[in-house]
């Protein structure tokens, strides 16, 4: 089977020879935003993954032409390793093999480190703040492996099933996920009895419940389980059905709840907007946190979710469920004046249009739960234009072994960091 051919960037429009395969020998700078770090090869910047910060490797380009600004590139070959560089624990992590995991060459509290610096840098770039950050771990974490409750695998047209490589549609055939829950880390069999599979999503769910969905490449889906999973946290039980969204970790809804409700101290009777609200999670413990005298809007566009939280949250009767977009939701009067924001977008961030319809409804504090290290810090420089400070920033480390992390940031209009 020959590889996909991979996308190229946008902004990087050199014309001249393709230069992948070739190779040269680099010493590798800092961490760079997406799992790789920075280095120069005759003045040419190269992105280079599976390297540390501070070590001499040779490099093979995966993807660039002569006249580009960047390269994109593997350490193929480490000459001088970094002390924080141990052996992946999956046989499966490397150049050329699945693209899942960026860090597994690095210590967990490096891991961290680096998290930490790519988390700060972009604050420090594109919201001009000085902040020190640290990446904490999550309760019941020891090694970081065993902890993805959500798996999306690959099937190819010849019926095998594995993950992708980095940046590519090629499946790499492999027996079983290390950084998967053990209820779902070994590879699913292929799909024979639905014709035309592409994918195989597996779940598990904190109750223990499993299901398996099966996609074909006309956009068909198939269960295998229940199609409702309960989820517990917060003290409550939740309905999610399919692959709605739930986060990963195992310890990630109690975690971020904790954050969320520890940076806004809510207080009975105020006012409380979750918006990309979900299946109901901040919903709840805000609402069980302002009370009955106090009042929530939850905005969520996704039918499902909203159906969802509907049941999650018919015994709150201080919530009020706004099923539509965010963004228009705000440039009505539905969402009224509120006391306390929780904002939770998809990984492109809240955006201006968003941020600037927070700001109207004059909240005294907004928690910000950010995937995207730059998306976040984008969007505390827009907050920071309509009078909302950085008050805190607590990030946490809920992909171990790969470059994502999750941070809360509290954004104030009294409380300046």
């Amino acid at each position: 089977m020959s590889p996909a051919r991979r996308p190229r960037p946008r902004s990087n429009r050199g014309k001249g020879a393709d230069l992948a395969g070739r190779r040269f020998t680099v010493e590798t700078g800092n961490v760079g935003h997406g799992g790789f770090v920075v280095a120069r090869h005759e003045g040419v910047v190269v992105f280079v993954r599976h390297a540390l910060p501070g070590e001499r490797v040779v490099a093979e380009v995966t993807e660039g032409r002569e006249g580009d600004r960047f390269l994109r590139a593997d350490a193929v070959e480490v000459l001088d390793a970094s002390p924080d560089r141990v052996t992946p624990p999956c046989p499966f992590a490397g150049p050329g093999r699945c693209g899942g995991c960026d860090f597994q060459h690095a210590t967990l509290p490096a891991q961290r480190s680096l998290k930490a610096a790519v988390v700060a840098e972009q604050l420090r770039r594109l919201a001009g703040l000085d902040v020190e950050v640290r990446v904490e771990p999550v309760p019941g974490d020891q090694d970081g492996l065993g902890w993805r409750t959500r798996v999306q695998w690959a099937v190819a047209r010849d019926g095998t099933v594995g993950l992708r490589r980095h940046r590519s549609h090629e499946v790499v055939p492999i027996d079983r996920c290390r950084i998967a829950h053990p209820a779902i880390a070994e590879a699913p069999p292929a799909p024979a009895e639905v014709d035309g599979a592409a994918g195989v999503e597996t779940l598990v769910s904190s109750t223990g419940e499993t299901l398996a969905l099966v996609t074909t490449r006309d956009d068909r889906t198939f269960a295998d389980g229940p199609t409702v999973l309960h989820e517990q946290a917060a003290g409550r039980t939740f309905e999610v059905t399919g692959s709605g969204f739930w986060q990963v970790h195992p310890a990630a809804a109690d975690t971020l709840v904790d954050a969320v409700l520890a940076g806004l101290d809510p207080q009975p009777g105020e006012r409380a907007a979750d918006l990309y609200s979900g299946v109901g999670l901040f919903s709840a413990a805000l609402a069980e946190r302002v009370g009955p005298a106090g009042h929530v809007v939850a905005v969520e566009s996704d039918g499902g979710a909203v159906d969802d939280a509907q049941g999650n949250l018919a015994d709150l009767h201080q919530v009020a469920l706004l099923a539509d977009r965010v963004d228009k939701a705000l440039a009505t009067d539905l969402v009224g004046p509120r006391d306390l924001v929780v904002l939770d977008p998809p990984r492109t961030g809240a955006r201006r249009e968003v941020v600037e319809g927070i700001a109207a409804l004059g909240p005294r504090e907004v928690a910000y739960v950010a995937c995207d290290p730059a998306a976040l810090a984008r969007d505390v420089a827009t907050f920071a234009e309509h009078g909302y400070a950085l008050a805190s920033l607590r990030a946490f480390d809920l992909f171990p072994m790969t470059h994502h992390v999750e941070c809360v940031a509290i954004l104030s209009r009294r409380r300046v960091s």
